[in-house]
């Protein structure tokens, strides 16, 4: 989806202007034709679609400075360039005190417009993420910082607002990289446990041999090796939350004390002469149906209900389609400022094949695949082209029947009946681009949606003679 720029002027010709060169560049526009239009919009739920504003200084009425206010009151991170005649150093400074992005003089020239453009949302994209990397370091990481629009997540988060609420227990199950600590942080943000240590255990992570003592802690001399005394993470995690991810590899005899430090409130580090007091609120979280794992004897069946108190069940990525492109802009606006690429988003067949694919890894893997695509792509929006395994993975051959005919379509199939390879149609579609086109490679990687030096890459890769 591409960002939207708002743009407030009162002049007709500079509107118009401004329009053409943004929305040229790929960004959907809005407009205001003064300072009363862009505060009513901005009172509006449409706003919260704006991702920059291109405001006038200088117009009747409520001027810039006044729509810059208030805009800032209501969203603070979103960031505004003032264009105005007025290039004063006085005027320089009050409108970068007033939270100016960026101030460029009229008449603004399209490449300095558009590189402004650029910084500025770079610049909020990083802002953003420190900020909820800021919230999420500190214990308070809130709800509204995950990305989440589809109706089964939107239940999911409503469910764990509520256990937020209270200090039960609560158990998060779901597939590998649904996300399932960052609800847990979510949750701990939103308690009154906010600001405390939150302390994450990878329960299938620790070494056998060390699951007692990291957990529980130890005494100085406790055992060969044991140099110093070491808390563990009960003891770390006092006063805030504990949270135990993939529980169901804890073994028995550890299982057994976790049972008592939820029952009594207090651990037996290796060595202790007494146990020690602990105050912590317990987030566990699993992979795995715990259920099972009961009845087969591997989980013990009193621990299991003192866990299972809140459940809390993460829907997979497949089974919630709707967070898709949302997730995927975040990962593309995130990636392209820490990368410094010129990515700001998905084409629409690009969002179709990311919806249409399952997703085992989850939200952990469409990361991943974005970060490949958004290090990879050369444009400015990523493309088909740009997640050849998804693609491959799909069997994505182009929907034309064998033979083509005429009329320039690609055979699916080979003179023996076989689907042609992935590379072998992508050849030919380079090929019959470049003929329908001339040679011009400009247009060529246009029409193909990926970027220059992407297609001169492909034409070398297949050996294409691309000379006409």
């Amino acid at each position: 989806m591409a960002q939207t720029v708002l743009i407030v002027d009162d002049d007709p010709t500079q509107r118009r202007l401004l329009e053409t060169v943004v929305s040229r560049h790929g960004y959907d526009v809005e407009i205001a034709k003064g300072g009363e239009e862009a505060i009513a919009f901005m009172q509006s739920e449409e706003s919260n679609n704006v991702d920059l504003i291109l405001l006038d200084l200088v117009m009747p009425g409520i001027d810039g400075f006044e729509v810059l206010g208030q805009v800032k009151s209501r969203r603070p991170d979103l960031p505004a360039i003032v264009l105005t005649a007025q290039s004063g150093i006085e005027v320089i400074v009050k409108v970068m005190q007033a939270g100016a992005a960026d101030f460029i003089p009229k008449p603004a020239s399209p490449e300095r417009l558009l590189v402004s453009m650029e910084n500025a949302l770079k610049m909020n994209a990083l802002s953003g993420q420190v900020s909820r990397l800021s919230r999420q370091v500190d214990g308070r990481m809130q709800f509204d910082d995950l990305i989440a629009g589809s109706d089964a997540m939107a239940m999911t988060l409503n469910l764990a607002r509520r256990g937020a609420s209270s200090n039960i227990p609560i158990l998060i199950e779901g597939e590998s990289g649904v996300g399932k600590e960052m609800i847990a942080r979510a949750v701990q943000g939103s308690s009154e446990r906010a600001g405390k240590p939150f302390v994450a255990v990878n329960c299938g992570a620790i070494p056998e041999n060390l699951v007692e003592s990291m957990l529980f802690g130890h005494e100085k001399g406790a055992f060969t090796g044991a140099d110093q005394r070491h808390a563990g993470k009960f003891q770390e995690a006092d006063g805030g939350t504990l949270f135990l991810d993939e529980i169901g590899e804890l073994r028995q005899d550890m299982q057994v004390k976790l049972l008592r430090a939820l029952q009594e409130g207090e651990v037996d580090p290796i060595g202790a002469r007494q146990p020690v007091k602990v105050d912590f609120r317990l987030i566990s979280a699993t992979n795995r149906e715990l259920q099972r794992q009961v009845s087969e004897g591997h989980f013990r069946e009193d621990l299991y209900y003192r866990l299972n108190v809140f459940p809390i069940q993460i829907p997979p990525l497949r089974q919630r389609v709707d967070d898709i492109t949302p997730l995927s802009e975040h990962f593309i606006a995130k990636l392209a400022a820490t990368e410094g690429k010129a990515v700001r988003g998905l084409s629409a067949e690009a969002q179709d094949l990311l919806k249409g694919f399952d997703w085992p890894g989850n939200v952990r893997q469409l990361e991943n695949a974005i970060f490949r695509a958004v290090v990879l792509c050369d444009g400015d929006e990523l493309s088909i082209a740009d997640f050849p395994q998804i693609a491959q993975s799909m069997g994505m051959a182009a929907p034309m029947a064998a033979g083509g005919g005429g009329n320039g379509g690609l055979p699916a199939l080979d003179t023996e009946g076989e689907v042609r390879t992935l590379d072998a149609m992508e050849a030919d579609m380079i090929r019959l681009a470049i003929d329908k086109y001339d040679g011009q490679m400009t247009e060529v990687a246009r029409r193909l949606g990926i970027g220059r030096s992407t297609l001169y890459r492909k034409v070398s890769e297949f050996g294409i003679d691309a000379g006409r």
